[in-house]
């Protein structure tokens, strides 16, 4: 049967933008509908635990550019953690871009995606410097890799070098994109904004409007720190990690196996060839939906039904399969 049979249902729209979604409960979104708590271990078609006997997670916190250490819990998504790290530090939700793990730097291979390592230390990075930038399109690609937050921010995660922005000094990696010649971008997903810079006319010029993370005074100089990609990047240090999810109550998980961090840093390298995004939440989403299927059809059929909205072509789809099932024999 060729790939792509079957691949008409439309799904329906990613939630990570539905400001409307209700917060189902707080770290008890582990125990949320039906799921309970016996002896301590997580059981299907129970009802919630009381609050009492809800897990506990509690993740120290502080501002990237200096603060005191803050405690947070009780959030299962992006959105939630960036209000309880909003309401630590008395500061709009609004404010933070995004988040790394165990370094306050611009680390984007310590960036925060769909999960923490229970031991993580989690530094919140703010809004700081914003500035306008006119950019002459020399050539078809830019050289920028978009990524975003979850919660409506999207920005740079790479800077190729060489490239037309790699020319332009006062653009860094961690810069917010708000907007493209005027067209706000709040609450774009990153593949929209990839897809918008990608379509820009070649031989034009174009402005963005960008937001920079407020720096403490030990990165001043550092234009784009974390900008290489590292192919050994760990999604966390705790021995367990808290796996957020854009639908759905958290789970706490055991660490991804061996497969399955390579599946997803592969899957992630055809992201950013494909679409010019790096998500390693949705390389791992993808790699979760493709490890037990038999077939590149069935893992097409699922992608469709869960992430209709990337509209991925055919191609990518096959090479995805095929880097999980190379993930899965051991062809790294």
């Amino acid at each position: 049967m060729p790939l792509g049979l079957g691949r008409r249902k439309k799904a329906p729209p990613l939630v990570e933008n539905e400001e409307a979604e209700p917060i189902r409960s707080g770290l008890g979104g582990l125990g949320v509908g039906s799921v309970g708590v016996v002896g301590g271990a997580l059981q299907p078609g129970l009802p919630p635990p009381p609050a009492s006997l809800r897990p506990r997670l509690v993740f120290h916190t502080q501002l990237a550019h200096g603060s005191p250490t803050g405690r947070i819990e009780g959030f299962t998504n992006v959105k939630e953690l960036y209000s309880k790290i909003a309401e630590a530090f008395k500061i709009s939700p609004a404010e933070v871009m995004f988040c790394t793990l165990n370094t306050h730097k611009v680390d984007m291979e310590k960036l925060l995606g769909g999960q923490i390592g229970l031991e993580d230390f989690i530094f919140a990075h703010t809004k700081g410097q914003r500035k306008e930038v006119e950019v002459f399109k020399s050539e078809e690609a830019l050289g920028l890799t978009i990524t975003d937050n979850g919660a409506g921010y999207a920005f740079i995660k790479r800077i190729k070098e060489g490239s037309v922005i790699d020319r332009i000094q006062v653009i860094n990696v961690g810069d917010m994109i708000e907007s493209i010649n005027g067209q706000s971008l709040i609450g774009c997903r990153h593949y929209e904004v990839a897809k918008m810079l990608k379509d820009l006319p070649k031989g034009r010029t174009f402005t963005l409007k960008l937001t920079e993370p407020r720096k403490a005074f030990d990165m001043i100089s550092q234009r784009s720190a974390g900008g290489k990609h590292s192919g050994s990047a760990q999604l966390g240090t705790g021995r367990g990690t808290l796996r957020l999810r854009a639908k759905g109550p958290a789970t706490v998980e055991e660490q991804p196996s061996a497969f399955e961090e390579k599946a997803i840093e592969k899957v992630d390298d055809l992201l950013e060839s494909y679409m010019g995004i790096r998500d390693t939440e949705l390389a791992a989403t993808m790699v979760e939906l493709g490890k037990d299927k038999r077939n590149p059809d069935e893992f097409a059929e699922s992608l469709d039904e869960q992430l209709g909205d990337f509209a991925f072509p055919d191609e990518f789809v096959f090479d995805v399969w095929g880097a999980i099932g190379d993930a899965k024999v051991g062809r790294y």
